[in-house]
């Protein structure tokens, strides 16, 4: 399995964002790269304040019922090219998500992202932003097993979600815009990123081997989907 180094401009995520080739299938959007990086960056800052304070897990029943006590063997943005391999929304819905997780952040300052509910968020934002950006969408059910938990268990935090936000999931032009604008920014101010391209379906019948996939389902499933209440 190969890979190579390719770096990310503003222009070239912005040329992404807007006109992502799906003829490719070994691609992923650059904003995965971009996303995932802000959200470890963010990840690292609030689980240093935790360590430095007695930080104990929010009061709110919905937002307790994101936390998971087992952690998946798997980097954010392994999570997020998992997401994208399986449901292939477009980037814009990535972007709307990080709205979402944004505006949530903002609305309970209580909920800090860590490792014990990253997932699930992601899982739960992404699957509403395709509601509200795409025209065309999987169930509940299959956004579900793509991240590891019973129907029951996103619904669930579907729920949860949609009342932590005050049902306030418009996101109009101009906020999407300042929210690309801000990956934009995120992408210069670092430099530029680069990005492993690793070849994935380069491996003998990955993409077509259901027996594999159905095994990669149910590891998740096991972590993502743990018993934490």
């Amino acid at each position: 399995m190969g890979s190579s180094a390719t770096p990310i401009s503003p222009a070239r995520l912005r040329s992404d964002l807007y006109s992502f080739s799906y003829q490719d299938e070994s691609n992923s959007p650059l904003v995965i790269s971009v996303l995932a990086s802000l959200i470890e960056r963010s990840m690292a800052r609030n689980e240093r304040t935790s360590r430095r304070s007695s930080w104990m897990l929010p009061k709110d029943p919905r937002i307790r019922e994101f936390y998971c006590y087992q952690v998946p063997d798997m980097t954010i943005q392994s999570f997020l090219e998992r997401i994208f391999r399986y449901t292939r929304v477009g980037p814009p819905v990535y972007v709307v998500a990080y709205a979402y997780i944004d505006r949530l952040c903002q609305m309970h300052p209580e909920f800090r992202i860590t490792s014990s509910n990253v997932y699930r968020l992601l899982v739960t934002t992404i699957m509403v932003a395709s509601k509200f950006v795409e025209d065309m969408n999987y169930r509940n059910s299959y956004f579900a097993k793509v991240g590891g938990l019973t129907t029951k268990e996103l619904n669930r935090l579907e729920v949860d979600f949609l009342f932590l936000m005050g049902f306030k999931l418009h996101v109009n032009v101009s906020v999407f815009e300042s929210y690309c604008c801000h990956l934009e920014r995120e992408v210069s101010i670092g430099g530029g990123y680069h990005i492993e391209r690793t070849l994935r379906f380069m491996c003998a019948g990955e993409i077509n081997s259901k027996h594999r996939d159905e095994h990669d389902f149910n590891k998740l499933a096991r972590i993502v989907g743990c018993g934490s209440h």
